[in-house]
């Protein structure tokens, strides 16, 4: 099968598993397959507590190492800050956040990730709250290579629209849904569901949807037609509606994420969702529906204490691992154990911490960290 025709069958596939979970699994499995790696996941970190979670997976990786991943090698795992603080959709490979000769001597390489196999991980963050990012990954297994540009491109291609279809996942909070079944399902729905053709004429809203038009301060329905207060707003939602009456491919990165204020200045953000192709059809067949725009506010979340610092004091992925760890842990050879890297690696990073931060002692260290976590540092 052609490139382009397996990409295009395989976004299809994504949004479909967007309403209906049960098929991430295999929806993930192809992923895996067109980027070339043993295991793809969609999953959740927050690099402060060490903690996370899986969303969906493909069952590359086994029970026994998923299980020990979260109960112990999060905490170990030298990439998490780094996934943290990477750019929306922008592909990230091990290289990209330690050095390899470094990441191959650490504990988490020699005991999680060389007994699989697993040789290196290429992921894209989807989402961020103040404290958690939301990624998709793959990863690497020594017969596939360490990750190269192609890799990178084959990411840049998929992640957009798994994005889409995880930001519409997240929003309708469905574990189990019929496509078919859409309309009816989401009427108790907090966020607004518009059911729209391609010249944006709502077809369908459930009571949130309706309560928001009649509202009035974010958009409003013109003539059956769906307008935004604001013409940037507006030009987008135009744009996605009318392409997705042509299909996925014609839809393509238009429409993932929309902001939108109203006029009290509150933040809201609609994701549109094409129901031109595959099960989606269902969904938006009985009412000659093209897309599907999920529309919820949003508050807006001071930085993280973690993602200021860094910010503050150019600090890498390697030095914000060990600052955050040497604030929780009495000296080199306990931060070493607790980062599961060597003792001369933490003391490298120590050594810059206090060239950047003009630090001279750990505890300087120490306080510089408490000032950020301060509910006054801001003010």
């Amino acid at each position: 099968m052609h490139d382009q025709e397996a990409l295009s069958n395989l976004v299809g596939k994504i949004y479909d598993a967007s309403l209906n979970p049960a098929l991430w699994a295999e929806t993930l499995e192809e992923t895996k397959h067109f980027v070339r790696g043993m295991a793809a996941a969609l999953f959740c970190k927050d690099p402060k507590s060490k903690t996370g979670g899986i969303y969906y997976d493909d069952g590359g990786i086994s029970p026994h190492f998923k299980r020990i991943y979260f109960e112990k090698y999060i905490k170990l795992d030298p990439m998490s800050a780094g996934h943290y603080f990477a750019k929306i959709e922008e592909p990230i490979s091990t290289a990209d956040l330690i050095e390899y000769d470094e990441f191959v001597e650490t504990r988490f390489y020699q005991e999680w990730a060389r007994p699989q196999g697993v040789v290196d991980f290429v992921s894209a963050s989807l989402d961020k709250s103040s404290t958690t990012t939301s990624m998709f990954g793959v990863f690497r297994h020594e017969r596939d290579g360490l990750v190269d540009d192609a890799t990178r491109q084959r990411m840049r291609l998929i992640v957009p629209h798994i994005r889409r279809a995880l930001l519409v996942s997240r929003t309708i909070e469905m574990r189990t849904a019929e496509a078919a079944t859409l309309a009816t399902a989401l009427d108790g729905l907090n966020a607004g569901l518009f059911l729209v053709d391609d010249s944006a004429r709502v077809v369908h809203a459930n009571a949130s949807a309706r309560s928001m038009l009649a509202d009035g301060t974010v958009l409003r329905a013109r003539g059956g037609k769906l307008v935004a207060r604001e013409a940037r707003a507006q030009q987008a939602l135009s744009e996605v509606f009318a392409a997705s009456g042509q299909g996925d491919a014609a839809v393509g990165l238009k429409g993932i994420a929309v902001p939108m204020s109203a006029t009290s200045g509150d933040q809201y953000v609609a994701h549109v969702l094409p129901l031109t192709g595959g099960a989606r059809r269902r969904a938006g067949g009985s009412h000659a529906a093209a897309a599907a725009m999920f529309l919820h506010s949003v508050s807006a979340e001071a930085p993280a204490p973690a993602e200021a610092i860094a910010k503050a004091f150019s600090l890498t992925p390697g030095e914000l691992r060990v600052l955050l760890t040497i604030v929780q842990v009495s000296g080199v050879a306990e931060a070493a154990e607790a980062l599961g890297i060597g003792e001369a690696t933490v003391k490298t990073h120590l050594h810059r911490l206090f060239q950047k931060t003009g630090a001279g002692r750990q505890a300087e260290l120490v306080r510089l960290v408490e000032r950020f976590s301060s509910p006054l540092a801001a003010v």
